[in-house]
């Protein structure tokens, strides 16, 4: 079976928006190795509506080497009331109300890792229905300072419990931070 791996950036004082303030400048040789790593073990791509929507502006004008390639060719997944088609190469629309069972499909095919990128609402409901694998918590030493609202983990005050896996440090500072669901004693 697949794996739903959520992999986002956050500053210490846990801000995962406004990242061009923060984020790039702890971007070194070793967090390229590991986000194309990351990528290339995977061979799908789950967003939200609006990451979907950011990406497939950005993407397609990227010169980006193999990463942008593989951004660009690999299959595409949005979760979205809204959208009746994607434009950005092999995508399919996911509607908010079959989640589980189309998400469970995919997973059940066989392949690499269904990647995400970010940490939003999608995510949190993956986690919510038992469908998410693999948090990956890309944390900087720096404090933002300030952030969106809804830049915050989890909006309902759900308690999650989480098992710490492993611990990347890069040389730039970062610590990449691997997390599972725990496992439910019963």
């Amino acid at each position: 079976m697949r794996k739903i791996v959520a992999s986002f950036n956050m500053s210490l004082d846990g801000v995962t928006d406004h990242m061009e303030e923060w984020h790039f400048q702890y971007f070194d040789k070793d967090a390229e190795v590991f986000a194309q790593e990351q990528l290339f073990a995977s061979d799908a791509l789950l967003m939200g509506r609006l990451t979907y929507e950011g990406f497939a502006e950005a993407w397609p004008g990227m010169d980006a080497g193999e990463f942008g390639v593989k951004m660009n060719t690999m299959p595409h997944y949005v979760v979205s009331s809204t959208l009746e088609s994607g434009n950005w190469g092999d995508t399919t629309i996911i509607r908010p109300e079959a989640i589980a069972e189309e998400i469970g499909k995919l997973k059940a095919q066989p392949g690499g890792d269904i990647l995400m990128y970010g940490y939003g609402p999608l995510a949190h409901e993956l986690l919510r229905l038992g469908l998410l694998d693999e948090i990956r918590v890309w944390l900087h030493p720096v404090l933002s300072g300030h952030g969106d609202k809804e830049s915050l983990l989890f909006r309902d005050g759900t308690k999650v419990e989480l098992e710490h896996t492993d611990t990347k440090r890069l040389g730039s500072g970062v610590n990449i931070l691997f997390f599972t669901p725990a496992k439910t004693e019963g």
